[in-house]
């Protein structure tokens, strides 16, 4: 067999042919998209945390038929059912699960008795040690450019790899602000062993995003988001109109009860489809 240039300890943790991890974007990142990215040789990602437990069973079932390459779950640890996730996971065989918004400590030692690797999002170092101990095989270090839900330290990718990197012994996958080949050759510099891509996915034609969501991501352009509502959980806006009301509720004081109430429910949803 040839040689594969991208062989580190990433590659042969998953069975990949390059260190490229797709996001698991909920809303966005279906069988469709994480079977297209691992039939290209890196690891396509379902975004379980979307998903009713009888949903992802049946993108994981697409999936196994659309791609014989490695793909992964992400699971959200705060998901309402996530007893039944687990057990889809296991019964399905999914061979890496990505988890995250959570400690990894009570489902991991599961997931590895069943053969399933383990990867956790950190935005700490401390996050990080406490996720090695646990027993994970890999760390997903997110730093403040990421899109989505985000730390609440605003520790920038650059500065947040190295710092993981050097304290814990288990491959690190950069994450945050990454978009092309020199941003991935600078996570590499940093000592990370992989990327993960979010944003980038999300326009292309698998992603089950709307065509408008897509649009308004790649016509984005530098200050055109913003990470905000951090008293319920940080998530990064794009500035539109509803970014306004977030900014006019901040300035009459809003509190967090008022925020939520704003927010309402299935704004994401709304938005993305």
């Amino acid at each position: 067999m040839k040689s594969n240039t991208f062989d580190n300890r990433l590659t042969e943790l998953f069975g990949i042919k390059y260190p490229l991890i797709q996001a698991g974007m909920v809303w966005c990142s279906g069988w469709e998209l994480a079977s297209a990215v691992s039939q290209s040789g890196g690891l396509g990602i379902i975004g379980a945390g979307s998903m009713y437990p009888e949903v992802l069973k049946q993108h994981i079932q697409k999936c196994k038929k659309a791609t014989d390459q490695p793909f992964a779950v992400n699971l959200p640890l705060l998901y309402p059912s996530i007893e039944a996730h687990v057990q889809t996971i296991i019964d399905e065989k999914v061979p890496i699960v990505f988890t995250s918004a959570g400690s990894p400590k009570k489902w991991t030692p599961l997931f590895k008795k069943h053969g399933v690797k383990v990867v956790h999002v950190v935005s700490n170092v401390v996050f990080a040690q406490k996720s090695e101990a646990a027993g994970v095989d890999a760390v997903v270090a997110e730093g403040f450019e990421a899109g989505g839900h985000n730390g609440r330290e605003e520790t920038t990718t650059m500065c947040l790899v190295p710092l993981i990197t050097e304290a814990v012994n288990i491959p690190v996958i950069a994450a945050g602000g990454i978009g092309s080949g020199k941003s991935m050759a600078a996570a590499f510099a940093l000592g990370a062993e992989g990327v993960q891509i979010g944003s980038r996915f999300v326009a292309t034609p698998e992603s089950s995003a709307h065509i408008d969501f897509k649009k308004a991501i790649v016509n984005a352009k530098e200050g055109s988001t913003e990470l905000t509502l951090k008293e319920l959980t940080p998530v990064r806006l794009l500035k539109n109109k509803f970014y306004d009301d977030i900014q006019s509720a901040y300035a009459n004081q809003a509190s967090p009860e008022d925020l939520k109430a704003l927010l309402g429910r299935a704004r994401a949803k709304k938005g993305m489809f």
